[in-house]
């Protein structure tokens, strides 16, 4: 068994949250080196232990006293022990992308049948708590990066997503032809939920963005042809009728303005009665 030294971690990119050193054979008077950015955690049968900050550290009894009172280490010397040293990355990652994985069916009442929303965007995290992240996301893993992470929260991004759209559509009667115009407001909305939620995990939410909600061009061509038909058959009033008309033929204007700020005209009070924070 060769003890450890030194142990530092020099990462060569940044996609990587939690990286494990491979080696658990450590020694009272092994140097740990923990980086800018960077924070270490001394794990011991599945315990979260000690935390180091960035500094150059030598082991001893007194800057690792959670697993001294486990191990029981004895004062002074090169005492060998056993422990997994884990390096926690504390820089903020901002351009991590999520995106519905199938569309999301909602009922559009303004519209009056349902409709597939898909929809994209960014969001970015840091680690807030790093005995809290390690606890319950890493397991047994070796690291963690972006991807890992994103994939072990995309559910509850969709779920929040879903509720948020269904509930602007629904409640505050936004058309899914006329969502764009209110991104912003709705990814700042989101963004609260997103913070409420991920905080139980050790994570802070900095950003989230809602870049795109949109419908496939198939269900848009066949929701063109129901209203050329209805108004061929003037089933219905010219004014509901080209209303409506008028919504479908600015869609697409309306998406590539999506960068443009709401007009603010209430969604959040609406929201907030209608998907509750927490």
């Amino acid at each position: 068994m060769a003890l450890i030294d030194r142990v530092k971690y020099d990462s060569p990119d940044d996609t990587s949250f939690v990286w494990k050193y491979p080696s658990e054979d450590l020694k009272i008077g092994s140097q740990v080196v923990v980086n800018q950015g960077q924070e270490v955690i001394f794990v011991k049968g599945g315990q979260v232990l000690d935390l180091l900050e960035p500094g150059t550290h030598t082991l001893s009894t007194g800057n690792i006293p959670l697993l001294n009172k486990l191990i029981n280490l004895p004062f002074g010397g090169s005492t060998p022990f056993t422990a997994e040293v884990w390096y926690i990355n504390k820089t903020v990652k901002r351009d991590l992308k999520w995106g519905t994985p199938a569309p999301i069916q909602i009922m559009d009442s303004t519209l009056g049948f349902p409709v597939s929303a898909r929809s994209f965007g960014k969001w970015g995290t840091r680690i807030e708590n790093s005995r809290s992240f390690v606890t319950q996301i890493v397991g047994s893993q070796l690291t963690a990066d972006d991807s890992k992470v994103s994939d072990y929260f995309i559910g509850e991004i969709i779920q929040k997503l879903s509720n948020i759209i269904a509930t602007a559509i629904n409640v505050n009667k936004i058309s899914i032809l006329q969502i764009t115009a209110s991104l912003n407001e709705l990814s700042t909305f989101a963004s609260e939920l997103m913070k409420k939620e991920f905080e139980r995990f050790g994570l802070e939410v900095v950003n989230f963005n809602i870049e795109s909600i949109n419908i496939p061009e198939e269900e848009m061509e066949k929701i063109q042809n129901v209203f050329e038909k209805t108004l061929e058959a003037k089933e219905l009033s010219k004014v509901q009728v080209g209303g409506a008309f008028s919504a479908i033929k600015t869609f697409e204007v309306l998406n590539a303005a999506a960068d443009n700020p709401s007009d603010g005209s209430g969604i959040g009070a609406f929201l907030g009665a209608g998907v509750g924070i927490g």
